[in-house]
């Protein structure tokens, strides 16, 4: 089944992408919530007239998010965590804590837009940020002892 996405998607695609999902995904979830719509004919002309006309938005939009790259650079985070004597941290490091150091140092970024992979002890890790449909962007965070 063909749909036309109406927002962005992790693991699915991004606005207006047509992507092809199981059928009871597409009627029962995605359309329903107002994720998706059916990519019938009209649909994808009136898609692909709604494209056209944001191009120059979107142009501006990603030079935006590769200025925001720039700027953030490389940036290292600092996150405190408790931790044991041995390094391993007692719960774990999230996206939410990274969004919190980054608006500590100016840059407020949306906290559904960071991956980070599971974090168990002390050190420096990367984690991804999904700053637009074209620009990734991966920053330091080093997790320390909290005291």
């Amino acid at each position: 089944m063909d749909i036309i996405l109406k927002t962005d998607i992790a693991g699915l695609g991004y606005k207006n992408d047509i992507v092809t999902v199981k059928p009871g995904y597409g009627r029962n979830y995605l359309i329903p919530q107002g994720y998706a719509m059916m990519a019938s004919e009209s649909n994808k002309k009136m898609i692909a007239e709604n494209i056209r006309q944001a191009a120059h938005k979107a142009e501006k939009i990603k030079n935006d998010a590769q200025a925001l790259a720039d700027q953030i650079g490389e940036t290292v985070l600092t996150i405190p965590a408790k931790a044991g004597e041995s390094g391993k941290i007692f719960g774990r490091v999230t996206s939410i804590q990274i969004a919190d150091a980054l608006r500590e140092k100016g840059f407020d970024i949306d906290r559904k837009k960071i991956t980070i992979d599971d974090v168990k002890t002390l050190g420096t890790y990367q984690a991804s940020l999904d700053l637009h449909k074209e620009v990734k962007h991966k920053v330091n965070v080093e997790v320390v002892a909290a005291e």
